[in-house]
């Protein structure tokens, strides 16, 4: 039976600006491309402005392929991953925007073949803390549209396991031998790696259109055990529209690629790692995915999905690869202003903000970008 490397996309889900959503995948654990979750694609808040977000992310993939072509070939079951996200971001300045994330796993799971326990591997808890700061380059906002460019540099703590094991007794002698689980269920990839981010928005704000692109790079770090996973890059475009006031649907297509797995040539010397194959990791793949969102005042609640439109693994003559099927992500997010003083201008001119959703802000006349209303001076 042909061997099945258990590196598979933790896909990201990208949201919007003013319509934050989840982004991106499982905290770069597994092979997974992406340490970002729950609004990979936004630029900066306003000065003071706080918003706290949490979305839960829920994946399952029984797929497998060799390169392109999807296959029967396995040596395992299947992938499902339970994972809860949480953002604390605020508007240090006009400008600068820092965010703090967290990523936790409720359940990382392996499923053996033909769902023997014996070969099921499972894990929870901590998985990586992100410091994500964003800056705004340039943003422009008048009666008729809205522009910005933002620039982010991120850089990932790993805090859960990388190396992690399992005991199995032995039937006849009764010992207890160790067993180190496979990469796709430890929690962390156990290295520090460093996140380059770009945003780019413009919006229509007398129709509530908004079109915004977003790239990331990803450089991976070495891990204790000598490893590295593939350095990842990711970049989408999104269409979003606000309609009935309080809803909104954000489109986007997104593609992806990560790099072979690297292993230390030292570590090699020993034999070759025994429940992952480096030949078969990395990846290129496009995705569809839409997001409907509901706003009242400072409260945004969000659901996306995943649809994977191609995948191409990187796999062999003997080695296959599992890829994308089912991402589901539901979220709540909530923005509002630390301080009334986070409402006036530095030069002392004062800021207009819309009655009806206080986060939408200009520092002069405009009008609202989620339900059309003029923006209203501040007293």
């Amino acid at each position: 039976m042909k061997s099945i490397a258990p590196t598979f996309l933790l896909a990201t889900v990208m949201a919007s600006l003013l319509l934050p959503a989840r982004s991106l995948g499982q905290c770069c654990a597994g092979g997974s491309g992406s340490c970002i979750a729950g609004g990979a694609a936004q630029g900066v808040l306003e000065e003071r402005q706080l918003e706290i977000n949490t979305n839960y992310q829920f994946i399952r993939t029984n797929r497998f392929y060799k390169e392109d072509q999807l296959v029967a070939d396995r040596t395992f079951d299947g992938f499902e991953s339970r994972y809860q996200y949480f953002k604390l971001v605020y508007g240090v300045s006009k400008n600068l925007t820092a965010s703090v994330e967290y990523g936790h796993y409720l359940l990382k799971k392996e499923i053996g073949l033909n769902n023997d326990p014996a070969t099921t591997y499972t894990s929870k808890g901590m998985g990586d803390l992100v410091i994500f700061p964003r800056y705004n380059l340039y943003r422009k906002e008048g009666l008729k549209s809205s522009n910005e460019i933002t620039i982010g540099l991120g850089y990932k703590i790993p805090l859960g396991s990388y190396n992690d094991s399992i005991g199995n007794v032995e039937p006849f002698s009764g010992q207890t031998y160790y067993v180190t689980k496979p990469t796709a269920v430890q929690l962390s990839s156990g290295a520090q790696d460093l996140i380059l981010y770009g945003f780019l928005h413009h919006g229509f704000l007398r129709s509530g259109i908004k079109v915004f692109a977003s790239a990331m790079h990803i450089k991976k770090g070495w891990n204790p055990n000598g490893e590295k996973l593939g350095d990842f890059s990711s970049v989408g475009l999104f269409i979003s529209r606000t309609f009935m006031e309080h809803y909104g649907i954000t489109l986007q297509a997104r593609y992806e690629t990560m790099d072979r797995m690297l292993v230390n040539p030292s570590v090699l010397l020993f034999g070759k790692p025994s429940n992952y194959f480096p030949e078969a990791t990395g990846y290129s793949k496009w995705f569809f995915t839409p997001q409907l969102t509901y706003t009242k005042g400072k409260l945004t609640l969000y659901a996306t999905t995943d649809i994977p439109l191609y995948q191409r693994m990187n796999t062999s003559t003997y080695y296959t690869q599992v890829g994308s099927q089912n991402t589901t992500t539901l979220g709540v997010s909530f923005r509002f202003f630390t301080s009334r003083s986070g409402l006036k201008a530095k030069n002392g001119t004062t800021r207009h903000v819309c009655p009806m959703h206080p986060e939408e802000v200009s520092q002069g006349p405009a009008r609202c970008s989620k339900c059309g209303m003029d923006l209203e001076p501040v007293k």
